[in-house]
């Protein structure tokens, strides 16, 4: 199996967001989700709200145009 980008996923206290996916990047966290749990050797597969936002943190991070307007 490939290596996936995400890593372990930390408890940390969330702020609530509302947002809509098209169906088909729906069923593929979902299908991440198997995969990750499995990598990780998770019992279950976290739900999809639980990878996104590590997913969208680590976009970010590795942003150099968004790192740049940082600085």
């Amino acid at each position: 199996m490939a290596k996936l980008k995400l890593g372990p996923i930390e408890d940390d206290k969330p702020v609530k967001l509302t947002i809509e996916l098209p169906a088909a990047v729906h069923r593929d966290l979902i299908a991440y989700a198997r995969a990750h749990a499995a990598e990780s050797g998770l019992n279950e597969a976290l739900p999809p709200e639980r990878l996104i936002p590590r997913m969208v943190e680590q976009f970010m991070a590795s942003d150099r145009g968004f790192a740049r307007t940082r600085r």
